[in-house]
């Protein structure tokens, strides 16, 4: 049973749902994010924690682990999930948490991956699939598919182009985790 963590549009999270794949529960930091609304348009439950309701983010995490668990989640992905995790999260969840980021790791962590990766002339992007960690980006890499950086690429155009990879990969990568 997968538990989803978003923050945007749910692209990924689309994916995952179209491929039939055992989402049984979405979870974001924030009411406006659009994925919510693709989940809630396939029956899956929904939830919303924002940060500002609870005295810190450790007792947001808990909250958001608890309501994973009444919802009998085993695997966690963070598919566009804009913050980190708090240790206590982990904790509950060992081994069984993974994220997509849009560039190769660990070259290039953080929010802004492309953005980095296309300042300093890289070659290639990634879509990339990894364990979640305590670090920023730092869990060991499940998978990664190149995505060649174009002479004169934008920054949304290379997002475009990582997006289509990150849809072929984090599917396959999350169902192998299913099955074991």
């Amino acid at each position: 049973m997968i538990g989803v963590l978003v923050s945007g549009t749910g692209t990924n999270l689309q994916v995952l749902l179209d491929e039939g794949l055992p989402v049984v529960a979405v979870a974001s930091n924030t009411s406006t994010a659009r994925a919510l609304e693709r989940a809630a348009e396939a029956g899956v439950p929904t939830a919303v924690f924002e940060l500002s309701a609870f005295p810190d983010r450790a007792a947001r995490d808990n909250a958001i682990a608890d309501w994973l668990e009444q919802h009998a989640v085993e695997l966690v992905v963070c598919a566009g999930y804009m913050h980190l995790l708090e240790p206590t999260f982990l904790a509950r969840f060992p081994g069984r948490v993974v994220n997509v980021h849009p560039a190769p790791l660990p070259e290039f962590p953080g929010a802004h991956p492309l953005e980095d990766l296309l300042a300093a002339g890289a070659e290639q992007a990634a879509a990339t699939v990894h364990y979640v960690d305590e670090g920023v980006d730092t869990g060991a890499v499940i998978a990664s598919e190149p995505v060649a950086v174009r002479p004169g690429d934008s920054v949304e155009a290379l997002r475009e182009r990582v997006h289509e990879a990150e849809h072929r990969l984090l599917p396959k990568v999350v169902r192998a985790l299913c099955a074991r």
